[in-house]
């Protein structure tokens, strides 16, 4: 009698440690990805008008999600719920800037991305080392952070909107698809695109086909690329097709064998997306993505053509708080000045 009772307390020493550990898992996994105002309440009318709207505030280009945030708020009507992710140490500067601000008015969650969960998935080579910043990674886990909402906006910080919001929130999702992107072999005015020598906009240009991994994907090195600066997204497919385990894989992968690190693209968040959404998604509106205008400061577009977009992306090295870049006075027109006077503007006449 006294061995069997021996047994069990072992027995239930060994299940509350197990429970412990499990416990300790998800509270762990949870800190990963911290939202500052996880204990506002809201009712489920209130989340079905909200439309949320993802974009990072990095600590060197804070200025950028700012103006994003102006233009797309000062151009509709929309309930827009703005989530800004920013790394632990911005969070506060974050805060600040929006509070003493013309922005003050917005409605908004701070969530902070923890680089821990990027462990061992980045290879450190890059042509274009800014682009392996761990905040170019939070839209692969766009699920942790989103827990309410059916669908998300999730915008890169060198954007300005022209448009309503609204249009694009709108974007129908076919059935299965997990996200809307922009081909782009569907870029309006595209003769001025390919003036923009060493421009990419095929899969070739972001994998390397002489890797038998790649080969093995059966994917054409032809085949139309998209750009995920500006992504529409189902969260309900995304966690059902396990969106986020699928790019982390081909993350490690490419930490093994190098698949597009060294691409003529340079597409270190790109690649991967390429990889997993490839045939399985919807496309968006290409007035919504009117891009590469950071790609070279010596190619311009038509002033009506600027006009009729409704989105601009300066994607590339050049972006319009720098100096040389085009069509700044563009961008400058929403910029929000720093209350803490630590982001300028590097123009000549600024």
């Amino acid at each position: 009698m006294a061995l069997l009772r021996k047994i069990n307390q072992v027995l239930l020493f060994l299940l509350i440690v197990t429970l412990c550990g499990i416990l300790y898992k998800k509270v762990h996994k949870g800190t990963m990805l911290r939202n500052e105002a996880d204990d506002d309440s809201e009712t489920p009318e209130e989340m079905e008008d909200e439309i949320p709207v993802v974009i990072c505030a990095a600590a060197g280009r804070m200025g950028a999600a700012m103006a994003a945030i102006n233009s797309i708020y000062s151009n509709t009507d929309a309930n827009i719920l703005f989530y800004v992710v920013g790394l632990r140490n911005t969070l506060s500067r974050i805060r600040k800037w929006i509070e003493h601000s013309k922005l003050r008015e917005i409605n908004f969650k701070i969530v902070e991305f923890n680089p821990v969960v990027l462990k061992g998935k980045i290879r450190p080579d890059s042509s274009r080392p800014e682009l392996l910043q761990p905040l170019n990674f939070v839209r692969f886990y766009l699920p942790l952070l989103i827990h309410q909402h059916e669908k998300v906006i999730y915008l890169d910080d060198d954007v300005i909107v022209q448009g309503d919001i609204q249009e694009l929130y709108d974007t129908t999702l076919a059935l299965g698809h997990a996200a809307a992107f922009s081909d782009d072999c569907d870029l309006p005015s595209s003769q001025d695109i390919h003036r923009l020598v060493g421009l990419q906009n095929t899969y070739m240009g972001y994998l390397d086909y002489r890797k038998k991994t790649i080969k093995d994907l059966g994917i054409s090195p032809s085949t139309c690329s998209f750009n995920p600066g500006v992504i529409v997204a189902n969260m309900t497919e995304w966690k059902h097709q396990r969106i986020t385990k699928q790019l982390e894989k081909w993350m490690q992968k490419n930490v093994e064998e190098n698949l597009y690190s060294s691409s003529l693209g340079g597409g270190v968040a790109t690649s991967p997306m390429l990889i997993v959404f490839h045939g399985k998604y919807s496309t968006i509106n290409p007035l919504w993505h009117i891009r590469h205008l950071g790609w070279n400061p010596d190619t311009r577009y038509s002033e009506h053509f600027l006009q009729e977009a409704k989105l601009l992306h300066w994607n590339g090295r050049h972006k319009p708080w720098d100096f040389p870049s085009v069509h700044n006075d563009l961008w400058e027109s929403w910029f929000v000045p720093d209350p803490a006077g630590i982001f300028k503007l590097h123009h000549p006449n600024s």
